[in-house]
C-alpha cells in the first residue's frame, strides 16, 4: 500500500503530522475526517522503480508488454528494498512538474487500451508501469487504488483538481456515468492538444507585444522622471528661453504629482481589484463576470463556442448510450463551469419537466448563432443523435473560424497601442533630446 505524510489539525486546534500506510489518499482523508482531524496536506511517497525521465510511451505494442510485465512487477515490488542511489533519485524526481504533454501522454495510452479491450484496473495498472514522472506515477497509483476499493476514476481526480482541468475530470465523468469512456477519453485529449494549442498561439501573439509594450513603457517613465529634467536644468544653466514642448511639461509634472501621492492610486487599484474579486465570489457577480466572458471583445464568442462544443460532445456521448435527453442534459452539464451556461442549461431541464421546447432557453439567450438553434430544433423532429453529430462538426468549423479572425484581429489591436506609445514617446521624451543634440536652444542663450 502507499505511504503518505500528513498533516492535520485535531479538535484541539493542534497540528499532527505523521507518516501512515493507506489504500489511496481518498480513503486517508475520510478516516481523518473520521477521526475528527481536518486534513491540512496529504502527500503520497511513492515506492515505484525510477525510471529515466522524458521517455514517451505511445507504442501499442510497448503498451501491451509492459500491461503482460504489470502484475509481475506488482508482485516483485512487496518486499524488495530500494537501494540509496534509487532512493535519492525519486527524492529528486518527486519535484518533477506535472506538464500538459505528460496528461496527453497518460490519456493517449489509456485511450488505446481500453481499445484494446483492457478493464480499469488494468489498464491503470499498465500506465503506472509506463509512466516516467514519479510525480504522475503518484496519482495513477491512488486513482488504481480508489478503482480497486470500488470508486469511479473521477472521484479520486477531483482531489487532484490543481492537475487535472476541471473540463478533463468532468468529461471522465461524463463517460464513465454513460458507460462510453473510451469516447470520453478520446475527447479528453482533443481537449488538451486543442487546449494547449490554442495557448500556444494567443502566447505568440501577445508575450512578444506584451514586452514590446513594457519596454516602451519603462522607457517612456524612466525618460520623463530622469532626462527630461537634465535637459531643462540644461536650458537653464546656459540662460536660453527655449522651453521644452507643452506636453513634455505636462506628463513630466504628472509623473511628479504620482511619485509624491503613489500610495492613493496604488490603494485605489488594489481597492478596484478587491472589489471586483470579492464580487466574483458571490452567485450574482460570477454570473454576471461568466456573462461578460461571454460577450467581450475579440475572445467572448470563442470561449462560448468552446463551451458550447464540449457541451454538445457530451450530449451526443449520453444520447448515443441511450440516454433520454433530461438525463443527457443533467450529466453533461458537469463539464461546463460558466454559470451562465449552466443556467441555461437548468432552464432547458426545467422546459422538458413541463413539456415544453428545451431548445428555447438557448434560443432566448441570444448566445448560439441561428444555424445552431435551427440544428437542434430540427434535430429533435428528426435524429437528434445524428443532427448532434452534425452540430458537434459545424462546432469545430465555427471555432476554426473564429480562431482565424483572432489571430488576425489581435496583432492589429496590439500594433496599434504600440503604435501609439511610440508617437507619444517621440512627443514627449525623443523631441527634447533632438532639441538638444541640434544645438538650437544655444542661439537663443546667446541673444540670437
Amino acid at each position: 500500500m502507499p505511504v503518505y505524510n500528513y498533516r492535520a489539525v485535531d479538535e484541539n486546534g493542534i497540528i499532527v503530522k505523521s507518516k501512515i500506510q493507506e489504500k489511496s489518499k481518498q480513503s486517508l482523508i475520510k478516516r481523518l475526517k473520521a477521526n475528527g482531524m481536518m486534513p491540512i496536506d496529504v502527500t503520497q511517497t511513492s515506492l515505484g522503480k525510477y525510471q529515466k525521465p522524458n521517455r514517451v510511451t505511445t507504442n501499442m505494442e510497448e503498451l501491451m508488454k509492459i500491461a503482460s510485465e504489470a502484475d509481475v512487477a506488482s508482485k516483485n515490488k512487496a518486499g524488495r528494498k530500494l537501494s540509496k542511489t534509487e532512493r535519492i533519485r525519486i527524492a529528486i524526481s518527486k519535484q518533477q512538474k506535472i506538464t500538459v504533454r505528460d496528461l496527453e501522454i497518460f490519456t493517449q495510452n489509456f485511450y488505446l487500451l481500453k481499445r484494446a479491450g483492457f478493464n480499469n484496473v488494468h489498464a491503470l495498472s499498465t500506465l503506472v508501469q509506463a509512466t516516467d514522472n514519479v510525480s504522475l506515477k503518484g496519482i495513477l497509483e491512488d486513482v488504481l487504488a480508489g478503482v480497486e476499493s470500488g470508486d469511479y476514476m473521477h472521484t479520486t481526480m477531483e482531489y487532484y483538481s490543481d492537475i487535472f482541468p476541471y473540463v478533463y475530470i468532468n468529461l471522465i465523468k461524463v463517460g464513465e456515468l454513460s458507460g462510453s469512456l473510451d469516447e470520453s477519453l478520446k475527447e479528453a485529449v482533443d481537449y488538451l492538444e486543442s487546449s494547449s494549442a490554442l495557448n500556444k498561439k494567443i502566447r505568440s501573439i501577445l508575450i512578444p507585444n506584451i514586452g514590446q509594450f513594457v519596454v516602451l513603457t519603462l522607457i517612456l517613465v524612466v525618460g520623463s522622471i530622469y532626462i527630461i529634467p537634465i535637459i531643462q536644468n540644461v536650458f537653464e544653466q546656459v540662460g536660453s528661453v527655449e522651453t521644452l514642448p507643452e506636453i513634455t511639461l505636462a506628463f513630466s509634472d504628472f509623473l511628479k504629482f504620482v511619485q509624491q501621492i503613489w500610495y492613493i492610486p496604488v490603494l485605489l487599484i488594489a481597492g478596484v481589484i478587491g472589489f471586483v474579486y470579492f464580487r466574483i465570489q458571490t452567485p450574482q457577480g460570477r454570473y454576471k463576470w461568466d456573462y461578460f466572458k461571454y460577450t467581450m471583445p475579440v475572445f467572448g464568442s470563442l470561449i462560448f463556442a468552446i463551451d458550447f462544443q464540449r457541451l454538445t460532445n457530451a450530449m451526443l456521448l449520453n444520447l448515443k448510450n441511450g440516454m433520454r435527453i433530461q438525463e443527457a442534459l443533467e450529466v453533461s452539464k458537469n463539464v461546463i463551469k460558466n454559470y451562465v451556461m449552466l443556467s441555461i442549461v437548468e432552464a432547458s431541464i426545467n422546459n422538458i419537466i413541463v413539456g415544453e421546447s428545451w431548445v428555447k432557453p438557448f434560443e432566448d439567450s441570444g448566445l448560439p448563432n441561428h444555424m445552431v438553434t435551427e440544428m437542434l430544433k430540427i434535430g429533435m423532429q428528426t435524429d437528434l443523435p445524428s443532427m448532434m453529430e452534425k452540430l458537434v462538426e459545424y462546432m469545430e468549423m465555427d471555432i476554426n473560424v473564429i480562431l482565424q479572425r483572432i489571430v488576425k484581429v489581435l496583432p492589429q489591436i496590439m500594433y496599434v497601442v504600440i503604435g501609439t506609445l511610440i508617437i507619444f514617446i517621440t512627443v514627449v521624451v525623443l523631441v527634447p533630446c533632438i532639441q538638444v543634440y541640434m544645438g538650437t536652444f544655444l542661439f537663443s542663450a546667446a541673444g540670437f
